[in-house]
């Protein structure tokens, strides 16, 4: 049977979402597409319930439950207000829009915005396809030196480079917004921003990114609560 957990008390950004999300994901520590999702809703203080499956009951309920959420049978799934929400970035747009913040505020910021967050959807589809690999001893050393590589540097001249961003910390300079969570969660994932970002050495401007987001007030104590599973 799948776990739930509340997390948080419901506050005014449950007013403004009009409920309490329940977000079903894989029991897969903090990692994945649906832990961006948590992150973004403890920073903005919006209580949700944390629902997790087991890898070892995940088939059998994707056949018989997940499908009648979601038809092509992916997760996170969110339901709110009797809606069901699926995708993971599109509820993270979504999201922004309802609380007002954390997507920029005129449309070339929010272009900007999107335009890392797919950059970095680019990359984790490169991350799994390497990781979940039956060869990974083989396949996920040749991905750190081959795309992971590629997509650091880019991420990293961009930063660097964009009027947006060159101010930092964040992808829009000072404004916090989705596209740093969902870059700070791939390089969680990739095992890059443990001890200070320790493994973004070579990549100053992510490394401050990462480690402006572990900053925040709300994430910080997250990241130090049980709710955390690393």
């Amino acid at each position: 049977m799948p776990t739930t957990q509340r997390a948080l008390r419901p506050s005014a950004g449950n007013d403004t979402l009009e409920g309490v999300p329940e977000i079903l994901y894989f029991d897969f520590a903090s990692r994945g597409r649906g832990q961006a999702v948590r992150l973004l809703l403890e920073d903005a203080q919006v209580a949700y319930d944390d629902t997790r499956y087991s890898f070892q009951e995940y088939p059998e309920w994707k056949e018989t439950g997940l499908v009648e959420l979601n038809p092509v049978k992916t997760l996170p799934v969110v339901k709110l207000n009797g809606k069901t929400l699926t995708q993971s970035y599109a509820i993270l747009r979504y999201f922004a829009k309802l609380l007002g913040e954390y997507d920029g505020n005129t449309p070339e910021e929010q272009y900007w915005v999107d335009a890392v967050c797919d950059i970095v959807s680019d990359w984790r589809t490169l991350y799994l396809q390497a990781f979940l690999s039956p060869n990974q001893r083989e396949t996920y050393p040749k991905h750190k030196e081959g795309d992971r590589k590629r997509f650091l540097e880019g991420l990293q001249a961009h930063l660097t480079s964009n009027d947006f961003s060159k101010a930092g910390p964040f992808v829009l300079g000072p404004v916090f917004t989705y596209a740093d969570v969902v870059l700070y969660q791939i390089a969680h994932d990739e095992d890059l921003t443990q001890e200070g970002g320790k493994g973004l050495q070579q990549y100053h401007r992510l490394r401050e990114l990462v480690n402006a987001v572990a900053e925040r007030p709300n994430i910080k104590a997250f990241l130090a609560s049980d709710r955390y599973r690393g």
